[in-house]
């Protein structure tokens, strides 16, 4: 029997060992934390909207309608009026025919790039894709293609020797290093070669583009330029599940062919009634965007004023290039003794010798939140050995 034990001793000594901490009350900036107070700069509610009283209220007063659990699957009985409702909420927020309320974005992901593509088809995928774009390419059994980080040319080489359908997918936001993906030349080299886009735009729903649609609608691309979109919920949104949105035939199709959207129970339809909500929120209060967005500006011109090394994002996720793992963990370690958690990032999440710490800012966090990160990095830059720093 393979000795995982010793495998977990490894990861250990690597520096690469996982742990979980036990949060106490609603997500917010300031969590009890395995018991004690730490200001969070690690979470993906961008907006502030997890623990928003109108989607607490639009949540409370759905359950006595629509009860809890989902029961069923969508094409048994659990396709509820509320998942409907939302997803014709979700198809005109993004501009799109239709939307499809999945459980989760990995589901998403593995469920859309497993339908639209599959054996003698080919996937062209960024080389810094999220897992579940890299697990939907595994699953579709599928020749999969990666390029270069963000290089157009690269793809638009690969795409002109290949024959055959073709599909190209890529975050929207990338989640580890905060920057945002050459959509509209991409688009341009996918009507070229007649392959099919889909961008999963998770981390740039509600914070980026007009009313905070997203990176492909600040992009000002349409459906035709990306017939598939997909994003999660559970993050500037700050509910729970996700979304694919397209032509009315493409979600058709997917409601035939996504094994993860037929073969698992419907989310709660209550909460498809609290996702509404913020989504109305989303789009009338423009003054959460603006907030997280100069939380971000004065962060990145005074860290870096420190001698931080950050990534070139404009994104609320901004990374702290560290490099070495203990070096991270210890930097880690150092701001939580401060009573400032922002998790330290590393191997297979990031590639290796890229170990960082990911912080993330919220509309929620306040100025004086900022003051308590910038005093806690100036304190902590001392203490992390500069030749292990990538800065």
């Amino acid at each position: 029997m393979r000795d995982f034990a010793l495998e977990l001793e490894e990861r250990k000594q690597a520096g690469l060992y996982r742990t979980r901490r036990q949060i106490t009350g609603p997500q917010q900036p300031l969590l009890m934390a395995d018991g004690k107070p730490l200001l969070s700069f690690c979470s993906n509610d961008y907006l502030g909207l997890a623990n928003h009283s109108a989607n607490l209220d639009a949540l409370r007063n759905a359950l006595p309608t629509t009860g809890l659990g989902g029961a069923a699957s969508h094409l048994i009985c659990g396709h509820h009026d509320a998942h409907h409702q939302l997803e014709t909420r979700l198809a005109q927020f993004t501009g799109r025919h239709a939307a499809l309320f999945f459980s989760t974005g990995y589901m998403a992901n593995m469920g859309v790039i497993s339908a639209f593509a599959g054996r003698g088809d080919t996937i062209f995928s960024d080389r810094l894709n999220h897992a579940s774009i890299i697990d939907g390419c595994i699953l579709s059994r599928a020749r999969v293609r990666r390029y270069a980080h963000g290089d157009v040319a690269a793809l638009e080489a690969m795409l002109g020797e290949t024959s055959g359908h073709k599909l190209v997918v890529t975050d929207g936001v990338f989640s580890m290093d905060g920057d945002i993906a050459p959509l509209v030349e991409l688009a341009r080299v996918c009507r070229i070669h007649d392959a099919l886009l889909v961008v999963d735009d998770a981390h740039g729903v509600g914070v980026l583009g007009p009313q905070g649609r997203g990176s492909v609608a600040e992009a000002g691309l349409s459906e035709e330029d990306v017939p598939v979109l997909i994003g999660t919920l559970g993050k500037a949104v700050g509910t729970s599940g996700a979304f694919v949105a397209g032509p009315s035939m493409l979600m058709e199709y997917l409601v035939q062919k996504a094994r993860t959207y037929i073969y698992t129970t419907a989310m709660p339809p209550a909460l498809a009634m609290a996702t509404i909500s913020s989504l109305d929120l989303i789009e009338r209060d423009a003054g959460r965007r603006d907030h997280v967005l100069a939380l971000v500006s004065r962060f990145r011109r005074e860290a870096s004023a420190m001698g931080y090394a950050l990534m070139p994002s404009r994104t609320p996720i901004q990374p702290i290039m560290i490099g070495d793992n203990r070096s991270a963990l210890a930097l880690s370690q150092a701001l939580e003794d401060r009573g400032v958690l922002v998790s330290a990032i590393r191997p297979p999440t990031v590639p290796p010798g890229e170990a960082r710490l990911r912080v993330t800012f919220s509309a929620a966090h306040s100025m004086e939140d900022l003051d308590c990160l910038l005093g806690a990095l100036s304190e902590c830059r001392d203490l992390v050995t500069g030749k292990d720093m990538a800065i």
